[in-house]
């Protein structure tokens, strides 16, 4: 959120190093597997794409502000969509425009499939997308659904019950796979949120615990979390889990002051840019730049300065105007609406 609170600057920070550390597995691992580098590169970062997790994490964890600051349910609507949807649609506009110019073996689409994306629901008909990044936005956009309903419903305790029963449910999912090998239904666990469930109830059990004090409710979500992850993950994922409670803790009480080094804030300023982006373009031009006779490190520093300048440009060029101009235009329509009398 860059709308946060000065309060939430470690956040924004801990999010732009997920973003970098999900970048960097991409460019180094992930290139590795699908395509290869030219000589190989001596490092990599197999464990980068537990960013995402992160991103959830955080995601959980401020959940409760945007929805605490939404009075009305459309206003929650809108905050969501103004942030979202700006960004999304700069960032779907260059990728499509920069694949096709640079070239991209078999990930290219066309522009059928890019009209279906602009909506950000490919992932619920079928259809492919742009980037395969964007497969964590319909996990985001099913979470916010889930936690706006549940809100609606029953306020703070009513998120966290949900949440303990969404847990529990992936709990006897894992544990049916491991005691009797029974592949339970997909389709429910997908529109359920169960394979990441976990890391979301995570931030909002850390939000808790930071905001309203320990309670059976929260620590019990807390507990149930870091057991679905060592029983469905392992216990290396589920010690993963823990550190990065221990790191959002901290981060939430302005505990880790690195986080507050100036590029750290401003990688988290365009963490989401950047994340949308960095993907497919980045690959295009490592292959093209390979093709051309440039050493893999080189590849991988060209596409990392491209995909942060494209970020900072959508970021100040669409991403901030963009989510400005939503939310005044809905904040006039609101003041603009006639008041009724209670006489009619």
């Amino acid at each position: 959120m860059s709308e946060s609170a000065p309060r939430l600057v470690q956040l924004d920070a801990l999010r732009g190093l997920a973003a970098l550390a999900v970048v960097l597995f991409h460019y180094s691992t992930r290139f590795e597997q699908l395509y290869g580098h030219q000589p190989p590169l001596a490092l990599g970062l197999p464990w980068g794409h537990y960013g995402v997790n992160l991103f959830f994490m955080i995601s959980g964890f401020v959940i409760f502000l945007s929805l605490e600051r939404s009075p009305r349910a459309m206003d929650f609507v809108v905050s969501r969509f103004s942030r979202l949807y700006p960004a999304y649609w700069g960032a779907l506009a260059l990728t499509f425009g920069l694949t096709h110019a640079l070239g991209l073996p078999d990930r290219t689409v066309g522009w059928e499939v890019l009209l279906v994306n602009a909506s950000m629901l490919q992932e619920f008909v079928g259809v492919a997308s742009v980037d395969a990044v964007y497969w964590t936005l319909a996990v985001e956009l099913l979470f916010y659904a889930w936690s706006l309903l549940a809100h609606r419903w029953g306020g703070a305790r009513g998120l966290v019950r949900l949440l303990l029963g969404l847990v529990g449910l992936r709990l006897v999912y894992v544990l049916a796979q491991l005691g009797w090998q029974l592949d339970l239904p997909w389709l429910l666990q997908r529109w359920l949120l169960l394979p990441h469930i976990a890391w979301f109830a995570l931030g909002v059990a850390i939000y808790r615990h930071q905001h309203a004090g320990p309670q059976p409710g929260s620590s019990l979500l807390l507990l149930l979390a870091l057991l679905c992850l060592a029983l469905g993950e392992g216990l290396a994922v589920a010690g993963l889990g823990l550190g990065l409670c221990l790191l959002l803790w901290g981060a939430a009480r302005r505990q880790w002051r690195w986080l507050e080094w100036r590029p750290l804030l401003w990688l988290g300023a365009l963490s989401y840019p950047l994340y949308l982006l960095h993907e497919y373009i980045g690959w295009a031009l490592m292959l093209a730049l390979q093709r051309l006779g440039w050493a893999a490190p080189v590849g991988v520093a060209a596409a990392l300065a491209l995909s942060l300048l494209l970020a900072q440009g959508l970021h100040a060029g669409v991403e901030l105007p963009g989510m400005r101009r939503l939310r005044q235009a809905y904040r006039q329509r609101q003041h603009s609406r006639p008041v009724l009398s209670r006489g009619g």
